[in-house]
């Protein structure tokens, strides 16, 4: 049974945009690994953006930061 860990900030994503994620994740597997789309599972984490960091530095602040 595969297990996809879908996590993206929390920034107003909808739930159109999230069952196409789910779509998608589930249809490459189907694709490329030939498994079974009724055993597979999606799950979409949101996180804050302060709880969420690249290159050292918090996302909330990276973006404020942006020229």
């Amino acid at each position: 049974m595969p297990y996809v860990n879908i996590r993206v900030t929390r920034e107003g994503v909808t739930p159109e945009q999230k069952r196409q994620l789910i779509e998608g994740a589930t249809r490459l597997l189907v694709d490329v690994l030939g498994k079974n789309p009724a055993t597979t599972v999606v799950v979409i984490d949101e996180v804050e953006m302060e709880n969420w960091g690249v290159g050292g530095i918090p996302v909330d602040e990276r973006r404020r930061n942006r020229p």
